[in-house]
């Protein structure tokens, strides 16, 4: 977990680049890595460098137009932290997670990626620096859900790092890794607080390990 490097809503940028990506979760303080191979991603990539390094991760709504589909309300804008090119052109990056905001609205810009005018007041409290152990949080009740919904989904984690990691950082590392539905990745983002994101995810879990066995091939997350 990383301590935003922005005290106040006020020193974001009010509009800021979008990278719309279903099923693609950022959280605050949270490192979200990414490969960028699209030229119109390359490009806000490039300017993204050129200037304070922020992109905000945003879903799509449903039933939206394809070619270009309606954005959520809400997402979380990120920091460039890393960098790399590879051979082929393709970018690498890291983001690190700074402020969910609202989408106020989309501009017309010439640029090939979309450009929106956020508000990050709503959730300045994400800039407060990553919280330690919850004394509400039920450790032993979420890995407990964690342990049937991977064995559900022949999946593995480092269980070690699991029992050790601090509340924050476990919570929002697992809601951003295990593969729940856009909805359900939303769900997470809009939790208002770190209680409230831990119980849907524990609740997540749980309906999951109770649902009906389905074929799913074996996978591992990283």
């Amino acid at each position: 977990m990383v301590a935003s490097p922005f005290k106040k809503a006020q020193d974001l940028p009010l509009v800021i680049p979008v990278f719309p990506l279903d099923g693609a979760l950022l959280l605050p303080h949270a490192q979200l890595p990414l490969q960028i191979f699209e030229p119109r991603y390359i490009s806000m990539v490039d300017d993204a460098m050129a200037g304070e390094r922020i992109i905000g991760m945003v879903q799509t709504r449903p039933g939206a137009d394809p070619e270009r589909p309606g954005l959520q309300h809400i997402g979380c804008a990120g920091k460039i932290t890393t960098f790399s090119e590879t051979n082929d052109g393709r970018y690498l990056i890291t983001l690190t997670g700074l402020s969910r905001f609202e989408v106020r609205d989309e501009l017309a810009v010439p640029t090939p990626y979309r450009q929106t005018r956020v508000d990050f007041m709503p959730y300045e409290t994400d800039l407060e620096p990553p919280h330690g152990e919850d004394d509400g949080f039920d450790r032993l009740r979420l890995l407990s859900a964690l342990k049937s919904y991977l064995e559900r989904r022949s999946l593995d984690v480092d269980w070690e790092t699991a029992k050790a990691a601090p509340a924050e950082a476990l919570v929002n590392s697992l809601a951003m890794a295990l593969p729940f539905d856009p909805a359900e990745k939303q769900a997470l983002l809009e939790a208002p607080h770190l209680n409230e994101r831990r119980e849907a995810l524990v609740a997540l879990m749980e309906i999951d390990a109770q649902a009906p066995d389905e074929e799913d091939a074996p996978r591992s997350l990283q």
